[in-house]
């Protein structure tokens, strides 16, 4: 039980996170923190939180759980505007898509009172976002990754992994620099295709007549492109580095089909396709047989 659990970020992540702790009863109250007030009295009538708090410093009083659910690359700012009121039982915990940038703010940020942040991520959201998007059930059965750090006291880090079970959440265990790499590689990349091909059709003077018979595979495709522009700017630029690793190999990737096109080498395409289809089944086949095994 959290008798004080401060959000900072009341959208998708923050809003699903305490949506989940009140229904598992691990939280007495729920306090919401934000930059923008309509959001924050939205979640407030929605029942996510119970309390607004425009003052970080008057918010974190007295918490014991502090989750940053905002852009990451917010994290430095809102740590230090909270690092001088925290209590030393708090414990800070973040929901960031990347983790070695966050790791480095914290620092900065905190300081000698870097043991009481334990980073985390929790692998669930949609393509909507804001309080409206907030679900008491998107954790269940998924992973949240937790990459703690040398500082932190096994008590804390086992307490931040307790709530998020308490949401039903998996708990994964991975050093930053392999979150990150992992990260890059599964789903980041992604997001940079599905944006860009979408904007790439949008600017194409008959877009009209594109969109109008694009079908469930672009759908299926372009889905995460409805996510938030912010957060995937955030998080682009923060795992600048493992990101282009995977955009140059992708590249280099498609250097190589094209010229498989250009030179009809049927051959060569069906042997990738039938590679890409084999892996695609096998990935799907195990998480369908964790799933039937977590239930």
């Amino acid at each position: 039980m959290f008798k004080k659990v401060v959000i900072f970020g009341v959208g998708l992540i923050g809003g699903s996170f305490a949506l989940a702790l009140r229904r598992a009863g691990k939280a007495e109250q729920i306090v919401g923190v934000g930059r923008s007030a309509a959001s924050l009295a939205r979640a407030k009538e929605l029942g996510i939180i119970d309390t607004v708090a425009t003052d970080p410093a008057v918010a974190v009083n007295g918490a014991d759980l502090i989750l940053l659910a905002a852009p990451v690359a917010q994290t430095e700012a809102i740590l230090a505007a909270i690092a001088p009121h925290l209590a030393p039982d708090a414990i800070v915990t973040d929901a960031g898509s990347t983790k070695s940038d966050v790791v480095a703010a914290a620092r900065k940020a905190l300081g000698g009172k870097i043991a009481q942040f334990v980073p985390g991520h929790p692998i669930a959201g949609r393509e909507k976002h804001g309080p409206e998007a907030a679900l008491a059930d998107l954790y269940i059965g998924k992973k949240v990754v937790i990459t703690a750090l040398p500082e932190n006291r096994a008590a804390d880090v086992e307490r931040v992994a307790a709530a998020w079970q308490a949401c039903g959440a998996l708990i994964h265990r991975l050093s930053p620099q392999e979150h990150d790499a992992v990260f890059a590689s599964v789903s980041h990349l992604p997001h940079v295709l599905a944006f860009a091909l979408v904007d790439d059709i949008a600017g194409k003077p008959h877009a009209a007549t594109l969109f109008q018979y694009a079908a469930s595979g672009f759908r299926d495709f372009t889905r995460i492109a409805g996510s938030s522009p912010e957060m995937w700017r955030d998080i682009t630029l923060a795992n600048r580095d493992a990101l282009l690793t995977e955009v140059d190999a992708y590249l280099a990737q498609l250097t190589s089909m094209r010229q498989m096109i250009a030179d009809s080498d049927g051959a060569a395409l069906e042997k990738i396709y039938a590679s890409a289809q084999h892996a695609r089944l096998q990935w799907a086949a195990a998480i369908e047989a964790a799933e039937r095994k977590d239930s």
